[in-house]
């Protein structure tokens, strides 16, 4: 039997797997795969090949069809007898435990599907003890319908890591430790408390930085941080709370949303959304979508919220020719004719800035305070 242990020199590689169907078409397929390969790269693993099939559903039997299956399998052969081992398939959707039994016992590799490989991040990122039990709760959920395959293959869990934490195979990671811990609270006294929502990968903890002058770990990965940072901000002699949060993602399914509302404690708890959008990204809109209705999951509809789009240094777009009657698109919008669609509606509810450039960030600061101070006056 083989072991799938990561190696500290070499990562492991994966296929991708995702279908096209009436509601999903191929540049949105393409989208969700380009997340995929992301979520990949964050949990350590190497994308080398990317499979779609058009399909009006997946198949409950295997998820893609017979044909499809078999040129995956061949595909992974043909790797191996040219001594280059695929790893793992991870597939774009939930797999359930029949689907996993079929796929596995037909491509003879780990098999991975996409909620398996966000908890799996979720381990290896989660430091604090309510964060490790949070995602414990989320695996076992998970888990507890596949539970007849996993007793079937203990064997190949063998190379994970037990705690989640340290270097393993992707997609083995154990549930974090269960020992109980006391976390410190702040102490908030009569602050007025502001989070930071918004999807992940969007500049939350590079914002976070700018704005309480710390040191939030930041990085170019999905769930670069997992815990709830709070710092203290002072802009104008006003003190409040800010809160970095662990970014949102589509696809995601209800029970690990349910499973982390506590984690989003502060979310539900700030006085003020400060909503962070990468306007750069070619479907922010979606994600906007994404984030709104996770706080409607959350019961955070109704609180004042504030957009910030950022990195607007990195926005692109095409000109329309003069002569294309066409309609325009988002690709063919500039920033300042982007601001007026309907983002016009916002008001002073929004702003442009860069993180990274330190572009706009006075203003910034000047939104915020504005907000704050008017929220203390309600409040007290």
């Amino acid at each position: 039997m083989k072991e799938f242990i990561q190696s500290e020199a070499k990562a492991e590689t994966a296929v991708l797997v995702a279908l096209i169907t009436k509601t999903q078409d191929e540049r949105k397929t393409a989208e969700y795969l380009d997340e995929l390969e992301f979520l990949a790269e964050t949990a350590g693993a190497v994308t080398v090949k990317r499979f779609t099939q058009r399909l009006d559903g997946p198949s409950s039997v295997t998820y893609v069809g017979k044909g499809k299956l078999d040129e995956i399998r061949q595909y992974i052969v043909a790797e191996e007898d040219a001594e280059r081992e695929v790893g793992m398939v991870i597939f774009d959707d939930e797999l359930s435990a029949k689907q996993l039994r079929n796929i596995e016992r037909e491509l003879k590799v780990k098999i991975l599907d996409r909620t398996s490989l966000i908890l799996d991040i979720f381990a290896m990122r989660a430091q604090t003890a309510n964060a490790k039990t949070q995602v414990e709760l989320a695996q076992y959920r998970y888990m507890l319908p596949r539970l007849q395959r996993l007793w079937t293959h203990l064997e190949r869990q063998g190379g994970g890591s037990g705690s989640g934490g340290g270097k393993g195979s992707v997609g083995l990671r154990g549930p974090g430790e269960t020992q109980l811990e006391m976390d410190r609270r702040i102490i908030r006294g009569r602050l007025i408390r502001a989070a930071l929502v918004g999807y992940t990968n969007v500049g939350k903890s590079t914002l976070i930085n700018l704005l309480a002058k710390a040191e939030v770990f930041a990085e170019n990965k999905l769930f670069a941080t997992l815990d709830t940072t709070v710092r203290k901000v002072i802009i104008e002699n006003l003190p409040f709370l800010l809160a970095d949060t662990v970014g949102f993602i589509r696809k995601l399914p209800t029970d690990l949303v349910e499973s982390f509302k506590s984690t989003l404690d502060e979310v539900r708890e700030a006085d003020l959304l400060i909503h962070v959008v990468d306007v750069s990204h070619p479907d922010f809109e979606e994600q906007v979508e994404v984030v709104n209705k996770t706080l409607c999951d959350l019961g955070c509809s109704d609180k004042p919220q504030i957009m910030v789009f950022n990195k607007v240094d990195a926005y692109t777009w095409v000109e329309k020719e003069a002569d294309d009657l066409t309609p325009a698109t988002r690709e063919n919008l500039s920033l300042s004719q982007l601001k007026k669609t309907w983002m016009a509606r916002l008001g002073d509810d929004c702003i442009f800035i860069s993180a990274r450039e330190r572009q706009n960030i006075d203003e910034l600061k000047e939104l915020i305070y504005s907000r704050v101070r008017q929220l203390h006056v309600q409040k007290y």
